[in-house]
């Protein structure tokens, strides 16, 4: 199958979709109007409160929401075949994933940009606020494992890898310095943009000589110091200012995920590389060696990022309101930054389809699994002596990817001999994009944890104060980094994937009980349709995981913590899902027979002259 007229049909569906779906929903499901000002002005603090320009904000929240899923979960998908994460890759995204990331923003910033959880408190109930927030930190907690350990089985015995994205943090310091605070009372974009740009190309290129010296062996790290200094990173990104580190490092990864996808785009156009994977391969009824279950529904829940992703509703309700200018910006960021999320996805899914099924299954399994499953490879060994590192067994999908994307590079006209360069631009690629959600996910999640502990100790609810600030963010990095120290991809991604759609169902029931509220129940089935569909699927996929994957592991010597941690955690997150889900229709009902509607639901009133009335909501 030739991958050019599939490529054009789905940049169709998504410009359709955020030309008209998009607007049909701005202008009648939430009535955005630039009148009300937003929480970025009403409450600038110069730390969490920052209003930004809509293309730096869309940076940040583009970079904050695309991690490891839509790069991880359609090469991992791809074991089904390709007609199956296509399909869901797109119906998925424009009609429930945009549209969640849409309407939480919009919600968050109507409530002066507050979590998720908090606008489940005033939408819902007190108890649906307080469920909700237990959920969204374990189910937080996880996702940021799931994303986390893709980066430590990629960056591995592997000093370029280490190297380019460890310099990602220097340069992002210096880029925060000269945007925010060298030009008094001014945000400068151009000189910094160019100054990261150059030499984030400049440390790839820079890479592979410093791996050929004598600082490769101080730059090789195992699987679990990768894993230490990823939380230290965490742990230090989550307390610093936004401006300092985030918002920079957002933007400047922005540039190179951007970029990236315009070149895959073209070299997709131009290399014209062919799927080498059917539409349907023999795994899509079970007995996979990735994912261990049938294509319904655990397709739903392995394509998690790129089609809808729980986690961006925590993005949309954490950092991103915070630092929105102006309201109609919402439609541009949340629904445009998901579409461009899920169109990496696609292009994913691509690159790992168009391997050999040898090569792809070498990569992405144990040797001693690859043996029993019948495949040969093709490419591998050439692959693995241009990049100068064994490539067969390094699970877990970022491996599989980044030789997909530089089989493609090297087809484009005088690239054919850059294949080493191409696969560590490609692994740095996905790197950005998984350490800029776990960056900004640690943050989100100190905001839940600081939130729930201020119930019992007041100060802790106070974001400005530091020493809540460092409990919270040590206690947040200590669970996710305990989950990847002691977790692999195949205990770990199914907890991810399928935690992660029950958030998207708990972010839903928020949203459509939101639109209720405000008088909108004619429209809400855009946030009521997908919810049912992804309620369902991901339900029965945690049903099955702990049957079928979870509790098996309590039977085997050296599992059965892992086994009984993950069987309750799964358990919690499915009861916390359902509890919300029946508040909010009961919730709905009374609406509906004349209950009063929150005021926070309208935003700040407007006036007949369109000034705020400050002080009423």
């Amino acid at each position: 199958m030739n991958t050019f007229p599939v490529l054009l049909a789905a940049l169709c569906v998504f410009a359709l979709g955020y030309r008209y779906y998009s607007a049909f929903i701005a202008a009648k499901a939430l009535a955005l109007d630039d009148r009300r000002t937003t929480p970025g002005h009403l409450f600038a603090d110069g730390h969490n409160y920052v209003a930004s320009p809509r293309w730096v904000l869309f940076g940040h929240h583009f970079a904050a929401i695309a991690g490891a899923g839509p790069l991880v979960g359609p090469t991992l998908a791809a074991q089904f075949g390709f007609a199956p994460g296509f399909l869901w890759l797109l119906i998925g995204a424009v009609l429930a994933g945009c549209v969640q990331d849409f309407t939480v923003l919009v919600a968050s910033v109507r409530h002066r940009g507050r979590s998720l959880a908090d606008v489940a408190r005033t939408e819902i109930s007190p108890f649906a606020g307080l469920v909700a927030m237990v959920a969204v930190l374990f189910i937080l907690l996880v996702t940021l494992a799931g994303l986390g350990i893709v980066v430590v089985n990629a960056l591995s015995n592997s000093p370029w890898g280490v190297f380019t994205i460890g310099m990602t943090i220097p340069i992002a310091v210096i880029m925060g310095l000269w945007m925010f605070k060298s030009h008094a009372g001014k945000i400068m974009v151009t000189g910094p943009s160019i100054f990261g740009v150059v030499l984030l190309i400049g440390s790839v290129i820079a890479g592979r000589w410093v791996a050929q010296t004598g600082a490769a062996s101080a730059l090789t790290f195992t699987p679990h110091q990768i894993t230490i200094l990823m939380a230290i990173y965490g742990l230090v990104a989550s307390i610093l200012p936004v401006w300092l580190v985030l918002e920079p490092r957002d933007y400047l990864s922005t540039y190179v995920k951007l970029g990236t996808i315009c070149a895959l785009v073209i070299g997709v156009f131009v290399v014209h590389p062919n799927i080498q994977f059917p539409n349907f391969t023999q795994f899509a009824h079970g007995g996979g060696p990735i994912i261990k279950g049938p294509l319904f529904p655990f397709l739903f829940v392995t394509i998690a990022c790129g089609a809808i992703s729980g986690f961006h509703s925590l993005v949309s309700s954490g950092t991103t309101p915070k630092m929105l200018d102006k309201e109609t910006d919402a439609r541009f960021i949340g629904y445009g930054a998901m579409v461009c999320e899920s169109l990496v996805g696609l292009l994913a899914l691509v690159a790992a389809c168009s391997l050999h099924p040898g090569d792809y299954f070498a990569i992405n399994t144990t040797p001693a699994v690859f043996h029993t499953l019948g495949f040969s490879t093709v490419n591998l060994d050439t692959f693995s002596r241009e990049v100068g590192e064994t490539l067969a067994g390094r699970t877990g999908g970022a491996v599989s990817l980044a030789v997909g994307m530089a089989q493609i590079f090297r087809g484009l006209p005088g690239m054919d001999r850059l294949t080493g360069y191409w696969y560590h631009y490609a692994i740095m690629f996905e790197a950005l994009f998984i350490l800029t959600t776990v960056d900004t996910g640690t943050r989100v999640a100190r905001y839940v944890l600081q939130e729930l502990m201020g119930k019992v100790h007041k100060p802790f609810g106070n974001s400005a104060w530091w020493p809540g600030n460092l409990v919270t963010s040590f206690l947040v990095v200590l669970g996710w980094g305990y989950l990847i120290y002691t977790g692999n991809i195949s205990t770990i991604w199914p907890l991810f994937g399928t935690g992660n759609q029950l958030l998207a169902t708990i972010a839903l029931a928020v949203t459509t009980t939101f639109l209720i509220n405000m008088g909108k129940r004619q429209y809400a089935w855009v946030t009521f349709v997908p919810m049912c569909f992804v309620g369902v699927t991901t339900v029965t996929a945690g049903v099955l995981s702990i049957k079928n994957i979870f509790w098996p592991l309590t039977a085997k010597p050296g599992q059965v913590f892992t086994g009984y941690l993950d069987s309750v955690l799964m358990s919690i997150f499915i009861v916390g899902v359902v509890l919300v889900v029946f508040d909010a229709v009961r919730r709905w009902i009374a609406v509906m027979n004349g209950a009063p509607a929150p005021q926070e639901a309208f935003g700040p009133p407007l006036t007949a002259t369109g000034e705020i009335k400050m002080g009423c909501c």
